[in-house]
C-alpha cells in the first residue's frame, strides 16, 4: 500500500514538474523580443508603434491558435502538440537571432506567438488526465507558480546574455537553446505526459465519466465557457495594465525614481508566485471556488486602487502595488479548479483552449487603451482601471460557480 502511494506521488511530481517547466518556457518566450526593444530602436531604427505591433501580432496569433488548438489536443493528444509547440521557439529564436529588419522580428513574433497558443489545453488536459484528484490543486498551483517564474525569468537571462557577449543575436540564440533544452527533457521523459496512455491507473476512471458523441462545437452552447472566457478576459486587463504602466503610473503620480518603479512588476510577479503556493491548497479543499477568487481578487483590486491614490505615500504605494500580486496568485489554482469543473467530460482541450483565448485577447486589447489613459496624464486611471477589471473578474467568476453549483445536484441524480 505505501509502495503504491509513494509512486503514484512520484509519478504525480514527475508530471507536475514537467509541464510546470514546459509553461515557464512558454511564459519566457512571451518576453522574447520586448527585452530587447531598445537594442531594436538602436539597430533598426524602429517606432514603438511599429515595436506594439510585435506584441499584439504574439497574443492575435496565440489567441486564434489557442482556441483552434484545443481541437487538435482533443482529436491527437497533447504531447504532439506540446513537442510541435517548443519547436516553434526554437525557430522563433532563430529568427530573432538572424533578423535584419522589421520582417525578420515580425517573423520571430509570429512564430513564438504560434509556439505559445497550444500550451493551456495541452498543460490543463495532460494535468487532469495524469494527475491524482487530491493532488490536482497543487498541480495548478505549480503551473502557474512556473508562469510567473518564466516571465520574471526573461528579462534577466536577455539582458545578462546582451551585456556578456556585447550582441542582443546572442541573447536570442540562447533563448533557442533553452527551448531546445526543455524539448530534450520532455523527449526523454515522453511517458510522464502521454495523456492518451490506456495503463495509465486512472484511465479507466476518467474513461467512465467520458461525454457520449456530440458535435465538436457543442460546448460552444454552455453559457459556462463564456463567463470563464470573460473572467480570463477582464483578470488579463488588469495584469496587462500593472505589467505595463504600474511603473510609469507610479513615477508620474509620485515623483518615484526608475530604480524603484523597475522593481513594482517583479514584486507583484513574485507576491503573485507566494499566492499560488498557499492557493494550491485552498483549490484542493474548497467547496465553492468562486467564493475564494471573489475574496482574493476583490482584496488585490482594493489594494490597487489604494496604490492609484494621490495622497498616497510614493513607497507605500510601490509596495501596496506589488502586495496585490498576492491577491491574484492566490486566486489561480482555485481559477484553473472551477474551470476544470465547468468543462464537459471529453472536451477538455478545446475548453480550456477557448478559455484561455480570453487571456491572450486581454492582453492584446488592454495594453493600447491603458497606454491611452497615461498618455492623457490620468496616472490614477491605471490602477483605477485595473481595480475594475478585477471586479469584472469576480462578478463573471460569480456566474460560473452559480451554474457549477446548480448542475452538481443534476449530474449526481444521472449517476445514480
Amino acid at each position: 500500500m505505501t509502495t503504491t502511494a509513494t509512486a503514484s506521488l512520484r509519478d504525480d511530481a514527475r508530471t507536475i514538474g514537467l509541464i510546470g517547466l514546459a509553461h515557464g518556457t512558454s511564459h519566457f518566450f512571451h518576453m522574447l523580443l520586448p527585452p530587447l526593444f531598445p537594442l531594436f530602436i538602436r539597430d533598426f531604427g524602429l517606432s514603438y508603434s511599429e515595436l506594439g505591433l510585435l506584441v499584439s501580432t504574439f497574443f492575435v496569433i496565440s489567441g486564434i491558435g489557442q482556441a483552434l488548438a484545443g481541437f487538435l489536443v482533443d482529436r491527437v493528444g497533447a504531447r504532439p502538440v506540446l513537442f510541435a509547440a517548443l519547436s516553434c521557439f526554437v525557430l522563433a529564436s532563430l529568427a530573432a537571432a538572424s533578423a535584419q529588419g522589421y520582417a525578420g522580428l515580425m517573423l520571430a513574433s509570429a512564430l513564438a506567438g504560434l509556439g505559445n497558443s497550444p500550451f493551456h489545453p495541452v498543460d490543463f488536459t495532460i494535468l487532469n488526465k495524469r494527475v491524482s484528484q487530491a493532488r490536482l490543486g497543487h498541480a495548478f498551483s505549480v503551473h502557474g507558480i512556473t508562469g510567473n517564474l518564466g516571465w520574471a525569468a526573461a528579462p534577466v537571462f536577455m539582458a545578462a546574455i546582451t551585456a556578456a557577449t556585447g550582441s542582443w543575436r546572442w541573447a536570442a540564440a540562447g533563448a533557442g537553446l533553452w527551448a531546445l533544452f526543455v524539448l530534450a527533457t520532455l523527449l526523454l521523459n515522453r511517458r510522464a505526459i502521454d495523456d492518451r496512455s490506456a495503463s495509465w491507473p486512472h484511465a479507466a476512471a476518467k474513461a467512465a465519466g467520458a461525454a457520449k458523441d456530440e458535435h465538436p462545437l457543442a460546448f460552444l452552447r454552455l453559457p459556462s465557457v463564456w463567463l470563464c472566457f470573460s473572467f480570463f478576459f477582464w483578470s488579463t486587463c488588469a495584469l496587462s495594465a500593472v505589467q505595463s504602466f504600474a511603473g510609469p503610473a507610479l513615477q508620474k503620480l509620485h515623483d518615484l525614481p526608475l530604480t524603484v518603479t523597475s522593481f513594482v512588476v517583479t514584486g507583484f510577479m513574485l507576491c503573485g508566485a507566494a499566492g499560488m503556493v498557499v492557493g494550491g491548497f485552498l483549490a484542493a479543499r474548497a467547496e465553492r471556488l468562486e467564493r475564494i477568487i471573489g475574496a482574493c481578487l476583490l482584496g488585490a483590486a482594493a489594494l490597487l486602487f489604494l496604490a492609484g491614490l494621490p495622497g498616497m505615500p510614493g513607497m507605500l504605494a510601490a509596495v501596496v502595488a506589488s502586495l496585490a500580486g498576492f491577491g491574484t496568485g492566490l486566486a489561480g489554482p482555485s481559477r484553473d479548479m472551477l474551470i476544470k469543473r465547468a468543462a464537459p467530460p471529453g472536451a477538455t482541450g478545446r475548453v480550456y483552449g477557448t478559455v484561455y483565448s480570453g487571456l491572450d485577447l486581454g492582453f492584446a486589447l488592454a495594453a493600447p487603451v491603458f497606454g491611452a489613459i497615461l498618455d492623457r496624464g490620468a496616472p490614477s486611471g491605471v490602477f483605477v482601471g485595473a481595480a475594475l477589471a478585477l471586479v469584472g473578474g469576480v462578478l463573471s467568476a460569480g456566474l460560473v460557480g452559480a451554474r457549477v453549483a446548480k448542475g452538481r445536484p443534476q449530474a449526481a441524480k444521472m449517476a445514480a
